[in-house]
C-alpha cells in the first residue's frame, strides 16, 4: 500500500504502474456494473456514463472524502506547491490504491471497494441526460417552473476521517418532505439527494 501512495516526485519506485493497473480495473468494474444496471442502454450511453464515473474530478472528490492526500508521499517540490490537493495526483493515487488492493486481496475485494466508493455516483446516474448531473437537472426543472432553488444541508457525518459518510437533506418547495442522500463526500451525498428529489417529483422514475 505504501507504494500506491508514492508519487514519482518522491522516489524512482512509485505508483505509476499500480495506477495503470487500477485504471484498467476501475474501468472494467464500472463498465460491468453499468451493463447490469442499464440493460436497455446503448453502447454510447454506457460509454458516457462510465466516463462520468471514472473521470479525474470524480476520483479526486472520492480521494478527498477520506483524506487520501494526507497520506501521499510527495517530493519537496510537490509538497510546497500543494500537490496533495491537486486533482490529478489524487485521482492517480486512488487508481493506484485500487491496483494495490487487487494485487493484495484479489479481484473480488477490488470490485467490492470500487462499487462501495462509487455507490453514491451510481445512484445519481440516469439515461435521461447523461451530460447533466442530478443537481443540475433538478435546478433546471425548478427554474422552468419559476420555483425557488433547492436547499441542501449536511445533517450528519459519520465514520473515521479516512472513511467518512456524509448525510444530506434536500429541501424542494414542491415536495412536502425533504429528500435524503448519503455518500463518501458532501458533493456525492447532494447528488444522491437531488436524484431522490427528481424521483419524488415524478420527473424521473429511477429505472431510466
Amino acid at each position: 500500500m505504501v507504494l500506491a501512495l508514492t508519487h514519482r516526485s518522491f522516489a524512482g519506485r512509485n505508483n505509476e504502474r499500480l495506477e495503470f493497473l487500477g485504471d484498467a480495473i476501475l474501468n472494467f468494474v464500472a463498465g460491468e456494473a453499468l451493463f447490469d444496471r442499464f440493460p436497455l442502454a446503448r453502447e454510447g450511453q454506457l460509454s458516457r456514463l462510465r466516463a462520468r464515473l471514472v473521470k479525474g474530478e470524480t476520483l479526486a472528490v472520492l480521494a478527498r472524502g477520506f483524506d487520501l492526500g494526507d497520506y501521499l508521499r510527495l517530493g519537496s517540490g510537490e509538497l510546497k506547491s500543494g500537490g496533495f490537493r491537486r486533482e490529478s495526483i489524487l485521482a492517480d493515487a486512488l487508481e493506484a490504491l485500487i491496483g494495490a488492493i487487487y494485487l493484495d486481496a484479489g479481484m473480488e475485494m477490488a470490485r467490492e471497494r470500487v462499487l462501495a466508493w462509487l455507490a453514491g455516483e451510481f445512484e445519481g446516474l440516469t439515461l435521461v441526460d447523461t451530460n447533466k448531473d442530478p443537481k443540475t437537472r433538478l435546478q433546471e426543472f425548478l427554474q422552468s417552473r419559476s420555483c425557488e432553488l433547492p436547499r441542501y444541508e449536511v445533517v450528519d457525518i459519520q465514520g473515521e476521517p479516512h472513511c467518512r459518510t456524509f448525510f444530506v437533506e434536500c429541501e424542494v418547495v414542491l415536495l412536502n418532505e425533504k429528500s435524503r442522500g448519503q455518500g463518501v463526500s458532501r458533493r456525492i451525498a447532494e447528488q444522491v439527494a437531488a436524484a431522490a428529489a427528481l424521483i419524488a417529483l415524478g420527473v424521473e422514475n429511477g429505472n431510466d
